[in-house]
């Protein structure tokens, strides 16, 4: 057990309403008659597909690989049919649809050929990168891939092992009924995560409105040869946020510009934990989760339901919702959104699903304008100044919002609760995050197509440089040739007339003898006249 529990600033304390859902046990769920399986169900690129339409797939089969570093697969929740390909409406804050699978299940539920890893005698690289195929992400509304959470060897650097079963937001109860219900098989995960990530201390925080949750953890724990801590932390919301908690458990403050596993922290949810168990000791990939239902529907419960099950039936299976229901929202109503349909289906990162009515959510007033009385940056876990980010943000004048440490908002709705003037703080934050991650997109485009452009010319000028160059040479080396060539023929030029002179020379007249007188004299006058000539050019 741990000695002192650490306060974060601000947070607060709406009503939980967790009562409603956990007076049952988690219900198991049928199969519904269709399935739709978004490939988008994490963070990260989407997975590839592996099946097509006409396909007979069984439970556990893989439907698509994850792709890339960051991504996680999707398997068949049961056996069945590949129906279709095809885009289809996804649980999405932006309501637009994206490609799905469609499953038509054949009511045998036949799982195919499972496969169960030694993890305790294996190769640790061998074991994470095998989760890579197990699909198991974050469960607990982040759905970040779990295998890049963890690191082979004790090479991680992570020394401390946080297990988050805070589950602050109201109405969420899946983690506290997982608790109560199956605390051995998160035990079992938390000793798989730990010798995988080779932490030398794990702590499991509870917020202390789930005392049932504390107390079957603490007994499960006490049977682990693995010393676990369980530590009951107060009830205030963001708890269960990484950051938040684990200043909560450890007094570190991790910084805004870092990640946890930079001062040596891990954060995993307890479903998460317990998805790594079924998946090393029973070969089961991810296929299904807790899902709580509750809010106006006419029984509230927490239900065990298979991936790709249509909202609509799942509401069904809570008895239905009451007449007066105007919105289904998925996760908790203080970070939660609006679902664009109940024909959307469960993802892996549904946790919960609440329908709201107008007693339960009632339109917020006018907003008013802001009076600067401060109660915004009070309850701000994260430190910020709401309220002049809220001026930022409303201005556009976003550098000064990102001055303002922007980003470093969680977005958790605590500003906006407190606000007596009935501000959507965290909707001019979203804003402002979009507008600037827009803005940041286009100068990175720009900047890329201005270095492009730079380039261009510096190889145009380069190349233009070269043929110059070349020109000069090719001039150059024509200029030595021609004065080559004078010289070669004025020698051979000279050759010629020195052979013409010497085969003169040997050249004997002809028929000279035996001439007549005549002929002789008129000889004698020719030869006098060229000696005369040559005479005449001589002195001249």
């Amino acid at each position: 057990m741990i000695s002192k529990l650490f306060k974060f600033h601000g947070g607060v304390h709406p009503p939980e309403n967790k009562l409603e859902s956990t007076s049952e046990p988690i219900r198991s769920f049928p199969i519904p008659p269709r399935l739709v399986l978004p490939l988008r169900q994490h963070v990260g690129n989407l997975p590839k597909i592996r099946v097509q339409a006409g396909d007979h797939v069984l439970k556990g089969q893989l439907l698509a690989e994850a792709e890339g570093s960051v991504s996680a697969a999707v398997h068949a929740p049961t056996s069945g049919v590949i129906v279709s390909i095809e885009e289809q409406p996804i649980p999405h804050p932006s309501g637009l649809p994206d490609v799905c699978i469609l499953l038509q299940p054949d009511g045998e539920d036949r799982w195919l050929e499972r496969k169960t890893i030694d993890w305790r005698h294996a190769d640790r690289r061998m074991l994470v990168a095998s989760l890579r195929d197990s699909g198991v992400v974050g469960m607990g509304g982040a759905a970040f891939p779990t295998q890049i959470k963890l690191r082979p060897s004790g090479e991680s650097g992570i020394h401390v092992l946080i297990i988050n079963g805070a589950e602050c937001e109201p109405y969420i109860t899946c983690d506290d009924m997982l608790m109560r219900e199956r605390a051995d098989e998160i035990v079992k995960g938390i000793e798989v995560v730990q010798y995988l990530l080779g932490a030398e201390r794990c702590i499991v925080g509870i917020e202390d409105n789930k005392p049932y949750a504390a107390s079957s953890m603490r007994e499960a724990c006490s049977r682990s040869a693995t010393a676990i801590e369980v530590e009951v932390v107060p009830t205030l919301y963001p708890s269960g946020d990484a950051r938040r908690l684990i200043h909560l458990l450890t007094g570190i403050e991790v910084p805004s510009d870092k990640r946890s596993t930079d001062v040596g922290v891990q954060v995993f949810n307890v479903a998460t934990v317990m998805a790594v168990y079924r998946y090393f000791e029973h070969g089961e990939p991810a296929i299904s989760r807790i899902v709580t239902v509750a809010g106006n529907v006419r029984n509230p419960g927490n239900f065990e339901v298979p991936f790709g099950t249509p909202i609509d039936n799942l509401l069904e299976a809570a008895g239905g919702v009451l007449p007066d229901t105007n919105d289904l929202i998925m996760g908790g109503p203080m970070m939660g959104f609006s679902l664009p349909s109940p024909q959307v289906s469960v993802t892996k990162a549904t946790n919960c699903i609440i329908a709201g009515a107008p007693k339960m959510f009632p339109e917020p007033p006018p907003a008013m304008p802001c009076i600067r009385c401060a109660r915004c940056a009070d309850a701000c876990p994260a430190n910020l100044q709401p309220q002049e980010l809220y001026w930022f943000s409303k201005s556009d004048n976003f550098e000064k919002a990102r001055d303002y440490h922007l980003f470093d908002c969680i977005e958790c709705g605590c500003c906006s609760y407190v606000c007596p003037s009935h501000i959507p703080l965290v909707q001019y934050y979203r804003y402002a995050k979009s507008e600037i991650l827009v803005a940041d997109k286009a100068k990175q485009a720009a900047d890329l197509a201005r270095e492009r452009n730079e380039f261009r010319l510096a190889r145009i000028e380069r190349e233009k440089q070269e043929r110059a160059a070349k020109h000069a040479q090719k001039a150059a080396g024509a200029k030595t040739e021609t004065a080559g060539d004078d010289d070669a023929k004025k020698a051979a030029i000279a050759a010629a007339m020195e052979r013409a002179r010497a085969q003169k020379a040997e050249v004997a007249p002809q028929n000279t003898t035996d001439l007549p007188p005549a002929v002789q004299n008129e000889i004698a006058e020719i030869d006098a006249r060229r000696a005369e000539a040559t005479q005449e050019k001589q002195e001249s």
